[in-house]
């Protein structure tokens, strides 16, 4: 593996595992502090970061993503387990729980990009290693909270919708839950790559999170005071 691949993958490592870590952490803790505590009992309320790890989805996606040259990395953890049952109001808490994850990410993102102020006053190499993490971590950050939105169960996205919705559309959602995962994964990897030994360019992922996600970019670049 060449220097280049692997000073690349050094500044993604640390964005990735934290972005996922946290996302995870923050389900678990609104969950715990709305009157669940099954995610604190199995110690998934926690930055380490070795409880939430997903061999395929946090080390072996993100890892053939960047073997590939992919325009930004995407993974997931292990999800945390809530019992909506145990909730305190189970609709409405099912919402502020879901919603945990992508917040979380949003408020990384722009920390992330405050951070870039203290990066450009260190000295090189390690300003070019720094800003470049934290560049990272603000796109990894948007482009999981933005996906992770989508309204899809067992994305948060579809759980927000389902506590949303009135009863009978959001039973209706609610079964879609067990294909969910499928789905995702046939639309946004298996087609594109059928797509691609048939000659053609099948972005799905792009198409469906990319404008929103440099929506996000500018804005929070803006926020942050970075042009």
């Amino acid at each position: 593996m060449s220097e280049t691949v692997l000073y690349t993958a050094s500044t993604w490592v640390l964005p990735v595992l934290l972005a996922i870590t946290l996302h995870e952490a923050a389900h678990g803790f609104v969950a715990w502090k709305l009157g669940d505590d099954t995610a604190k009992v199995m110690g998934r309320v926690t930055f380490n970061p070795l409880k939430h790890v997903d061999k395929f989805g946090t080390i072996l996606l993100p890892a053939l993503l960047l073997l590939m040259r992919a325009p930004f990395l995407f993974g997931w953890a292990k999800p945390v387990p809530v019992d909506f049952h145990r909730l305190r109001n189970p609709k409405r808490d099912m919402v502020w729980v879901a919603a945990a994850g992508p917040g979380t990410n949003l408020a990384l993102a722009f920390v992330s990009a405050l951070l870039i102020h203290i990066a450009l006053l260190t000295d090189d190499p390690l300003r070019g290693w720094l800003i470049a993490n934290l560049a990272n971590s603000v796109l990894i950050n948007l482009v999981l909270a933005v996906f992770n939105l989508l309204p899809l169960p067992p994305l948060d996205g579809g759980r927000i919708a389902v506590g949303l919705l009135p009863r009978p559309y959001a039973l209706a959602l609610a079964r879609v839950e067990k294909y969910g995962l499928f789905l995702i994964i046939g639309i946004l990897f298996i087609l594109p790559m059928i797509a691609s030994q048939l000659g053609m360019r099948l972005n799905i992922l792009g198409w469906l999170i990319g404008d929103l996600v440099e929506f996000l970019i500018r804005g929070i670049k803006t926020l942050a005071g970075l042009g």
